[in-house]
């Protein structure tokens, strides 16, 4: 980690500003002589300007401008890495079925899982109080609940990692003067959404040991808080990868000439984010529905290629966040419509003189679009499925 984040130190001390911070000598005397004695410097006299820093009661010698700004990028692409798998953990934690086998929330106090044949009765009889247990796992046995439990523990445990992980180095950097003023509302920003983060993902779980005495489906989490915890993890993400890759790759030597093809390029590469994006959060509410199971076919919905049930709530704008069927239809629109966008965008992109770095983008973009492309939709295991494999 020491290796990754900070440059070779021969690098550093060969930059002016980490000269060695002791009173060099004074030049020689003009007295015509050849005896070369060195005239000692006055008091308050200093030899470079680290001295005047450190005089003046500024002992920290800043970085360089670009070796700052390669430790503070590397930083917050390993941040970004973090925050990936935090959402692949998340979504591992949602299969499972163990998001709700946690029922309360302490910063400090759940770090500490339990130890005890005790506690672990204790921690069980907790959750046998709340609907999931009530409804669906009513004969879950005691180490069936250690699995979910450990399953979400793990959960909460990378998303506090991932808090220090953006908020220690953030203080270090800004103490050191490493962050310019820009930097510093940026980093601001990011850790402050990775507080929000946390707050949000108590406040899904929240909703899903709520008891609804007029409703006998299955124990889940609002589908809109659920999609709120994924967008946000998503921005933080993208805010974070962006941010470190504009310190790390340099800037393109060549500029590109404002065309009208090159305007219509970044258009469709911003349309293109957005459909992503929507994409995503409609994922989150396919997931929050269980509306993947609905229909389990593709390309058609059943036998039909419309199905009949898409507006069976009312009000009608009720069925696009709440009934299943159109949920599902809906993403499934989202998702073919965001594989053409990316086809279109690899196609302009070859028309157009880029950067060579620019191509590559668009190549693995067009690649990773067909590999997210529409597939059968498998059956999600349920509790019962997990308890059996065990």
């Amino acid at each position: 980690m020491q290796r990754l984040l900070f440059p070779p130190l021969k690098a550093l001390m060969g930059s002016p500003c980490l000269r060695p911070l002791v009173p060099r000598a004074a030049p020689r005397t003009q007295c015509g002589c050849s005896c070369g004695i060195r005239r000692p410097l006055r008091p308050g006299q200093y030899s470079t300007i680290s001295e005047v820093a450190l005089q003046s009661g500024r002992g920290t010698v800043s970085l360089p401008s670009k070796a700052a700004e390669r430790v503070v990028g590397r930083w917050l692409l390993v941040c970004s890495g973090t925050v990936a798998g935090a959402v692949i953990l998340g979504g591992v934690t949602r299969l499972t079925e163990s998001g709700l086998s946690m029922v309360d929330w302490h910063l400090i106090k759940e770090m500490k899982p339990p130890t005890s044949q005790e506690e672990w009765e204790t921690e069980f009889q907790k959750y046998q109080q709340f609907p999931e247990f009530k409804i669906l796992n009513h004969d879950m046995t005691l180490p069936e609940f250690k699995f979910i439990w450990y399953m979400e523990y793990s959960h909460r445990m990378w998303g506090r990692l991932v808090g220090l992980a953006y908020i220690l180095p953030a203080a270090y950097f800004w103490r050191k003067g490493w962050l310019s003023r820009g930097m510093k509302g940026r980093v601001l920003a990011l850790c402050g959404l990775v507080c929000f983060q946390g707050l949000l993902g108590w406040y899904m779980v929240k909703s899903g040991l709520e008891e609804k005495p007029d409703s006998h489906d299955i124990p889940r989490v609002s589908q809109y808080r659920l999609a709120a915890h994924l967008g946000s993890a998503l921005v933080l993400y993208c805010a974070s990868l962006w941010t470190s890759l504009s310190l790390l790759l340099p800037q393109h030597k060549v500029k590109l000439p404002e065309t009208r093809q090159l305007l219509w390029l970044r258009r469709c590469a911003h349309g293109t984010a957005g459909l992503v994006f929507l994409t995503a959060l409609s994922g989150a509410f396919v997931a929050g529905l269980d509306a993947g199971l609905v229909y389990n076919s593709f390309p058609k919905m059943g036998e039909s290629w419309i199905p009949e049930d898409l507006f069976t709530f009312s009000p009608i704008l009720r069925n696009v966040f709440e009934n299943p069927t159109m949920v599902q239809f809906d993403h499934r629109i989202l998702g073919i419509t965001s594989v053409t966008a990316v086809t279109v965008l690899y196609f302009l992109s070859r028309r157009i003189p880029l950067p060579r770095r620019t191509k590559m983008a668009a190549a693995t973009l067009l690649a990773l679009a067909y590999t997210q492309s529409p597939q059968r939709e498998p059956h999600r295991p349920t509790s019962s499925r997990i308890r059996g494999q065990n």
